[in-house]
This record gives structure tokens, C-alpha cells and sequence, in this order.
């Protein structure tokens, strides 16, 4: 295998990272066909099949496993060489591959990326929304963006929002007959929205403290959802109590769709962190996007 071997490499580890010819294809930029003769003209040098197909999925074989875990670090380090030369150019430039909840996108991250990138047209970012305590750098992602409880400690973590405060909020259909909860425990005797971390498959335990006393209370109730839009939408609509971010649920709460509960129960939690490997050798582009960012109190 000699002429065209980077290329097909770099088209199987895309499907096999993506697990679909489709998002494969239009990573790199190319036909779903191309990228298809391309795969089998590569497990043709090679003699051995290196993904498994079928009509929903595609993952790779045990040769596949075994190409994609050896050779998929150096085409990584490749790259961040590459991106490391835009130091030589007058503006930074290049793409920077973030991860980030529905709420982090919409809280911090959006504002600043709104003033941020018309200054610097060179600079492309493309996030995934994801409510799941994604692994960065497995999933190939620059930075992620997460509450700070929720960072590993081995990642460098920078400031990006102020502290967050939780709001246990219902609408007033669903109080219609039903006494408000005074304590956390009785939350249990209420309908309630759960929401569920696809990381591990567990639903979050609703967090509260007051006067130093700390509490975690497993709901229970008839929706279970992944993300806080969905959560708010089935508080509105009187499916029961949701305890979402404050100023998620603030507009409602004053326009009185929405009553809230056990508010001395909810204290201001630490905000939003970006985080990043402690080995990452940082662009001038992301040098300059942690720079605008960071939280300033």
C-alpha cells in the first residue's frame, strides 16, 4: 500500500469514529459513494475487513479496533502540529471542536461567541449539544463546557460563568389541588420531570441544602427527559415539578406560568467551567477563545 494511503487512512478513521458513511463523508468533504470505494479499495491492500456494516450502524471489526486505537493518536498529534503552524499567519485561525449543554450553549457560550467571531472570520467552531458528561478527548473535542462539580480533575478548568442557582418550579394547573412541598423530602410525593445522563445512564438526584444540611432526592414521575428545554416545555404544559436553572425558568416565573417552590432549599451552585486537556498545545485560536471566555466577576 503506497500511493493514496494517508487519504484512505484518514476516510476510515472518520467512519469509524463518526460510526456513519454519512457524517463521514461530510467531515470530509466528499461523496457517500467516493468514501465507500475508497474503505473497500483500502481492506482490499489490506486482506482484512476493517468495519463491520449493516442498514442502521456501522462499527469497526476487531483489525478495525486494533488500526483505529494504534494509528488514530498520531494522525491526532498530526494535526495539532498542523494547527499549532497558524502561530505563523497574521490572525488566528483554524477549528476549534467544543462539546456543551443546551443551557451552557445558550447561557455563556453563545453570547460571547456572538462577539467574539465577526472579528475573526478565520476562526471556525463547531459545537455539540450534549447533556452527557462527555470524554473530550475520546470524542476528539478541543474543549468541553460543564458545571464545575461535573470536570475531571485531571483537566485544566477555566471560569467561563458566574454561580448557578436551581429553581424547583410547577405550573399552576398542577398546584390546582395539590399542596406545594415545604422540604425536599416531600418531593417525593409529588409528580415530577427527571432527567437522565446518557454517560451513564442514571437519572439525576435533585440537589439541595440549606443552613449547611445537604440532601439528594431521587423523583419519581411520568417524564423522563435529557435536556433542559424539554424539561421546562413539560413544566409548562403541567406534567409536574422540574428544577431547572433560574434564569431558565425566571421569565415564567414572572410572566406566572410557572410558580416556584422550596427556594430557600436552592443554593447558588459553582457555574459553568471550560475544560480541556492539561497536555493540549494550545492554538493562538483557542488561546484567544479561552481568553474571551473566561468569567470576569
Amino acid at each position: 500500500m503506497q500511493r493514496g494511503r494517508h487519504d484512505m487512512l484518514l476516510a476510515f478513521l472518520a467512519v469509524a469514529r463518526e460510526g456513519s458513511f454519512t457524517r463521514a463523508a461530510a467531515q470530509l468533504g466528499i461523496s457517500q459513494s467516493t468514501l465507500s470505494h475508497t474503505i473497500r479499495e483500502l481492506e482490499e491492500r489490506l486482506g482484512l475487513r476493517l468495519l463491520t456494516r449493516t442498514t442502521r450502524s456501522v462499527s469497526p471489526t476487531a483489525a478495525g479496533e486494533r488500526l483505529l486505537r494504534n494509528i488514530g493518536p498520531h494522525f491526532a498529534e498530526i494535526e495539532a502540529e498542523l494547527d499549532a503552524l497558524s502561530e505563523l499567519r497574521e490572525r488566528p485561525a483554524g477549528t476549534i471542536r467544543l462539546t456543551a449543554s443546551d443551557h451552557a450553549f445558550k447561557s455563556v457560550l453563545w453570547p460571547k461567541l456572538a462577539k467574539l467571531l465577526p472579528d475573526y472570520p478565520d476562526i471556525m467552531v463547531e459545537v455539540f449539544i450534549d447533556n452527557a458528561l462527555t470524554d473530550i478527548a475520546a470524542e476528539r473535542f478541543d474543549a468541553g463546557v460543564r458545571l464545575g462539580e461535573q470536570v475531571a480533575k485531571d483537566m485544566i478548568a477555566v471560569r467561563v460563568g458566574p454561580d448557578v442557582r436551581f429553581a424547583v418550579v410547577g405550573a399552576k394547573s398542577y398546584f390546582a389541588g395539590r399542596p406545594p412541598p415545604t422540604t425536599p423530602l416531600e418531593l417525593t410525593g409529588h409528580v415530577c420531570i427527571n432527567q437522565r445522563f446518557s454517560t451513564n445512564g442514571g437519572l439525576w438526584a435533585w440537589d439541595f441544602e440549606r443552613d449547611g444540611r445537604e440532601l439528594k432526592v431521587r423523583v419519581d414521575g411520568q417524564i423522563v427527559l435529557n435536556g433542559t428545554v424539554g424539561i421546562l416545555e413539560a413544566a409548562l404544559d403541567g406534567f409536574g415539578l422540574a428544577y431547572v436553572p433560574e434564569d431558565v425558568a425566571e421569565p415564567h416565573l414572572k410572566s406566572g406560568r410557572l410558580m416556584r417552590v422550596l427556594d430557600e432549599w436552592s443554593p447558588a451552585w459553582p457555574g459553568y467551567y471550560l475544560y480541556y486537556p492539561s497536555r493540549r498545545q494550545a492554538s493562538p485560536a483557542f488561546t484567544l477563545l479561552v481568553d474571551a471566555l473566561r468569567h470576569k466577576s
